[in-house]
């Protein structure tokens, strides 16, 4: 049986997560400068970041709409038409209240409950807001289609006092302060998926109790640059730690070293993105037009005009056409497809 622990550190101090938990505690250091500059920006930040993760996070689950509808629902707060836009609409609301409201959520079963049951409001699904009450496994197929079980989370029947205990150990653990809450929280997040206490939305719903558990301890990074996004961009390292880490699990011998690592390097990006993001609107030692063209030459493939407006929020979409055009011009970067699929690459030698 699953044992949850939190405040034995299980051997997970390796040297590279010891390392991990280093960089970003020091990141966390510098953190209140940026928080203080700029806020007209840092709101932008924000909004761009809650689009990027609702659709992000769904995205991740085969779940996804237009770009269109996708800013109807995000932005406008739109009513949501499609069983997917429900999904989109539903993760949006819980995202705002963690968002706005992290710092007075309380890490209970029933709060979680209570999560489900708002990320299911507009499905009308019966299971919204209820433990499951079936078994179920993880699969997974292989390049012939074939399926094998991956992983068999715990029985309906043992979900309660799971997360009963789960809940109760993490917040000893906190409060003990002998494990370091960044190796706490991947734990929580990791047990919890593991644990797969609904009949869906387990993926979803460990992605908002990663967002809230790492500002309750003042991780803030990911309100400005989504983490769901970068976990879909490395989707299949997350799916291979989880995998990594899910041997033994069930009989209390777990290694939980792979995915904590993986989502300390996560969380390490995402701080990454928002310092470069941040440092140069304060140094202001680029110019507006050399940061749309630092976008393109470090964006890995295609990237659309859209994509680079939520990357520079600050910059105008004036401003950003007028640069495009001028290095299509310069023949720095090439424009593909047409519409809404119009996107471009560079082509200059890196």
């Amino acid at each position: 049986m699953a044992r949850f622990d939190y405040g034995d550190p299980l051997n997970l101090l390796t040297p590279a997560i010891v390392k991990k938990v280093a960089t970003l505690r020091e990141y966390k250091g510098k953190q209140a400068l940026y928080l203080e500059a700029r806020p007209d920006v840092l709101e932008k930040l924000c909004t761009s970041a809650k689009i990027r993760s609702a659709d992000a996070s769904n995205r991740i689950e085969g779940i996804s709409t237009t770009d269109k509808r996708l800013k109807d629902l995000l932005v406008e707060k739109g009513e949501p038409v499609t069983r997917a836009e429900r999904d989109i609409a539903g993760y949006r609301d819980v995202l705002a209240l963690v968002h706005e409201s992290y710092e007075h959520i309380q890490i209970t079963p029933n709060v979680i409950l209570q999560m489900h049951a708002m990320l299911h409001r507009y499905s009308g699904y019966a299971f919204a807001g209820r433990w499951k009450d079936g078994d179920n496994t993880i699969v997974e197929r292989d390049a012939d289609g074939v399926e094998r079980v991956r992983f068999r989370p715990l029985p309906a029947v043992a979900v309660p006092g799971a997360m009963e205990e789960l809940c109760s150990s993490y917040a000893a653990g906190i409060a003990s302060e002998t494990v370091d809450p960044l190796i706490l929280v991947a734990r929580f997040v990791f047990d919890f998926v593991s644990i797969h206490p609904f009949t869906d939305g387990n993926g979803r719903m460990s992605r908002l109790l990663t967002l809230l558990l790492l500002y309750q301890n003042g991780y803030l990074a990911g309100k400005y640059v989504s983490i769901e996004d970068e976990i879909n961009r490395t989707r299949d390292s997350y799916y291979e730690a989880l995998a990594a880490s899910s041997e033994g699990w069930g009989d209390g011998e777990a290694d939980y070293a792979p995915f904590i690592s993986y989502l300390l390097g996560i969380e390490i990006a995402v701080y990454a993105d928002f310092e470069s993001r941040v440092s140069g609107l304060l140094g202001g030692s680029k110019s507006k037009a050399e940061r749309v063209e630092e976008c393109l030459e470090n964006s890995l493939g295609p990237i659309k005009k859209s994509d680079i407006v939520r990357e520079c929020p600050d910059i105008s979409v004036t401003t950003i056409e007028r640069v495009l055009k001028k290095l299509l011009d310069d023949g720095k970067i090439e424009k593909t497809g047409s519409g809404r699929s119009t996107a471009y690459v560079w082509c200059c030698s890196r």
